[in-house]
């Protein structure tokens, strides 16, 4: 995030959740990246009393109609399993031909500061590869190429990846609303 709102021109310091250490990880309970991007902000918010920007991304599949969206990051049972991830989706597009792997990352990211709250979202869409590549990014990133692309997310420099991605269009939209 500071990679990309100093590109933007946003000159603000942002302060890791860490640096809170008696700030809760809420439950993302909602049923859309809006809904739980909000959910951290809120949280945020009101563990550290600062204004504070969070985000959600996950990976829409068609072929899945548009599953694991939200629940991404634990798509295989165990939170942040990246490659237990991927490989389960894999296997479950094993059978679906190439012109139907079509699938989008979405990224929501929400601002909080007193009683104003701000929510954008964007998405960078593309399709689904059969096998991992590259060492970059993470995530489902090794096995999605971007509209536009050759390479898979995880061959893009992470430059080329900000100037592209999902989480790059969505924290420049929300860029303004925190100056």
């Amino acid at each position: 995030m500071s990679r990309i709102l100093a590109e933007a021109g946003c000159e603000i310091e942002l302060v890791g959740l860490s640096a809170f250490p008696d700030a809760p990880e809420p439950a993302e309970t909602g049923t859309t990246f809006s809904e739980n991007a909000l959910i951290k902000a809120r949280s945020a918010a009101v563990a550290s009393g600062l204004p504070a920007l969070a985000d959600d991304s996950g990976i829409c599949v068609d072929a899945l109609h548009g599953m694991p969206g939200v629940l991404s990051a634990r798509w295989s049972g165990q939170h942040g399993d990246d490659a237990a991830n991927v490989t389960l989706l894999l296997g479950q597009l094993s059978d679906v031909p190439d012109y139907r792997r079509g699938a989008e990352f979405v990224c929501a990211v929400a601002f909080v500061e007193d009683e104003r709250e701000h929510i954008v979202e964007a998405g960078m869409t593309g399709f689904l590869t059969r096998e991992a590549r590259g060492s970059g990014g993470f995530g489902y990133d090794p096995i999605f190429i971007a509209d536009g692309q050759s390479v898979t997310n995880a061959e893009l420099s992470p430059a080329q990846k900000d100037a592209i991605s999902h989480r790059g269009k969505a924290i420049r939209q929300i860029a303004p609303f925190l100056s």
